[in-house]
């Protein structure tokens, strides 16, 4: 008898969130490549096209089945918001967000599961950041989690601390890392990308737009203490707020030509301008899944992040850890002072970033479920 474990792939099939999405990909092709003799992976997705439906496929080569929700997902956001399921079935289900069909179910005696995964606790740390009904809906669903989720995945101890507090869990948090996407490497023309991105060479990188948690003036703050006449890339930004990151980093004293402010990226752009970062800045102290510190580890290159519960999770001995802005600043300057320091930083980084692995992630996740 054949094991189907079923991930939720509403990211695939209708993004909200690039890093989700990437994250809901990478974890099911190692999923499918990860599974178990007499095991398999299908998935469920919201209502779609055809040619919608058919792109998802193609992207998860190996996947079993792919069942179709009869509702959109905004629509399925609400009915599973409200607890309502219909039509979902049973079996082991795991989500790599919060959406999930979180309903009472019976895991003894049917052997249905559900399990979700939680990444940015910023819903409950800095919810005047974020659109009500998007705060709403995700307290909602950890709600819904406490009372059915068979087990919550969070990417980092630090967070499964965290999030401990903020709802009934007891025992059932696990936490499984995430990592930078499979085969993430600088590309062969990573010069003509950063050219068509206009972006120069050799900069500092920083990540995240001008919400107050998102700490970009510590970041732009850490640079002008470090004395760096250099250029300073931010990307991430969301859209329409580059006029307002370019004032932050004027009133820590970056010069306006100086800033370079890009949006999202896709994984190959992101890896090309990681190729000419001299260094990552991670300023925000939130409660969130580093993503951009993954990725320069994965590269090797050198990382300065503030000194929180998160980044030291996650950066360990890969990398500095600032106190505050002063000590931030030090350890930029510190870590660009001479070609020796920058080369072991690179490989301190480049170390520890092979501690994260999708295929890794995948196991711990079939792991999770066999003992479920």
């Amino acid at each position: 008898m054949t094991a189907t474990l079923r991930v939720v792939l509403d990211q695939l099939a209708a993004p909200t969130d690039s890093n989700l999405a990437t994250a809901t990909r990478e974890l099911t092709r190692a999923l499918i490549r990860a599974a178990p003799r007499g095991c398999e992976v299908a998935g469920i997705i919201p209502a779609i096209p055809q040619d919608g439906r058919d792109a998802v496929a193609q992207a998860l080569p190996g996947l079993a089945d792919l069942h179709s929700m009869a509702l959109a997902r905004r629509e399925l956001a609400g009915t599973w918001q409200l607890g309502v399921a219909p039509g979902v079935g049973g079996g082991m289900i795991h989500s790599p967000s919060l959406f999930a069909p979180l309903v009472r179910h019976d895991r003894v005696h049917d052997n249905d599961q559900t399990v979700v995964t939680v990444w940015d606790l910023r819903p409950w740390e800095a919810p005047e950041e974020l659109p009500r009904t998007t705060v709403s809906w995700h307290r909602a669903m950890l709600k819904r989690a406490a009372k059915h989720a068979d087990a919550v995945v969070v990417p980092t101890h630090a967070m499964a601390e965290r999030l401990a507090g903020l709802g009934r869990l007891g025992d059932r948090i696990r936490v499984i890392s995430g990592a930078a996407p499979a085969d993430f490497a600088v590309p062969r023309d990573e010069i003509g990308r950063r050219r068509e991105l206009g972006l120069p060479e050799g900069f500092v990188l920083l990540s995240g737009g001008a919400a107050v948690s998102d700490a970009l003036a510590d970041g732009f703050a850490a640079v002008a203490a470090a004395g760096l006449d250099m250029p300073v890339v931010v990307v991430d930004a969301p859209e329409g707020e580059e006029p307002a990151i370019t004032e932050i980093a004027s009133a820590a004293g970056i010069p306006e030509r100086l800033v370079h402010v890009r949006g999202a990226l896709s994984a190959t752009d992101r890896a090309a301008v990681l190729g000419s970062a001299v260094a990552l800045v991670a300023s925000s102290r939130r409660t969130a899944f580093p993503w951009r510190i993954v990725e320069a580890l994965a590269l090797g290159v050198p990382v300065i992040a503030s000194d929180s519960p998160v980044h030291t999770d996650v950066v360990l001995d890969g990398g500095v850890l600032a106190a505050d802005v002063t000590a931030l600043g030090e350890g930029l300057a510190r870590a660009l002072g001479s070609a020796a320091e920058v080369e072991r930083m690179s490989v301190l980084a480049a170390d520890r970033g092979r501690a994260f692995s999708w295929r890794d992630a995948a196991d711990r996740v079939w792991q999770l479920h066999a003992d479920l």
